[in-house]
């Protein structure tokens, strides 16, 4: 099965950068400004995508002291949280929600190793199968963990916010044109995310000290 470009170095997000750059003159101009792009991969697996859900709606502080709770109570994989009680995952941190998707993360049994072959859109519908996983989360895991070249997150606000002022929008665009608007950055929208996240810190940054 062709699972399309897969982004395993430097080299692979300088090479997507360029191509942004020259197909999209504003592109082009917001990496004049960012610099090199940040490869940002990271492992797969089923502790990558219990940590995000551990770190939904809190503090970057905060899921990070949640989860070296998790990892040093070893409570990161499915085994250990399917015989976890609710009193050693609520002392690691968990709310009673975030305990319910990491039981039913263990319980669906994924076969992460057999993503890495698998198509991107059979890879969004197992993972958001999950409760507690949504479509950003499964994009997000496919960009980073599985190193997709050519997927996008367009229910991020800040790559909506980001996109508006690059492409000085007179609003911030919503989920569905954020994804209609990437369609043009293909094959390269998992490098247009990093782009765009790169563009919006240098950005905020500027407005700063205007």
């Amino acid at each position: 099965m062709d699972v399309g470009r897969i982004i395993k170095s430097e080299d692979c997000v300088a090479e997507g950068a360029a191509w942004l750059a020259a197909h999209v003159p504003r592109f082009a101009r917001a990496l004049d400004l960012t610099g090199p792009l940040p490869l940002r991969l990271r492992p797969d697996g089923f502790d990558q995508l219990l940590s995000a859900i551990v770190s939904q709606q809190v503090s970057v502080a905060s899921a990070a002291a949640i989860w070296k709770r998790m990892q040093d109570a070893e409570l990161v994989t499915p085994t250990a949280i399917v015989a976890a009680s609710d009193e050693d995952l609520r002392a690691a941190g968990l709310s009673r929600q975030k305990m319910r998707y990491a039981r039913a993360l263990a319980a669906e049994g994924i076969d992460f190793d057999a993503l890495r072959s698998t198509a991107n859109e059979e890879i969004f519908r197992t993972l958001t199968n999950v409760s507690g996983v949504g479509i950003w989360t499964a994009e997000i895991y496919a960009m980073f963990s599985l190193g997709r070249a050519d997927v996008f997150a367009p229910g991020d606000l800040a790559l909506q916010e980001s996109a508006r002022m690059l492409f000085e929008l007179d609003n911030r665009p919503k989920e569905r044109v954020l994804r209609e608007m990437a369609q043009e950055w293909s094959p390269w929208r998992s490098v247009a995310a990093r782009l765009l996240w790169a563009y919006y810190r240098v950005d905020k940054g500027r407005e700063g000290v205007r």
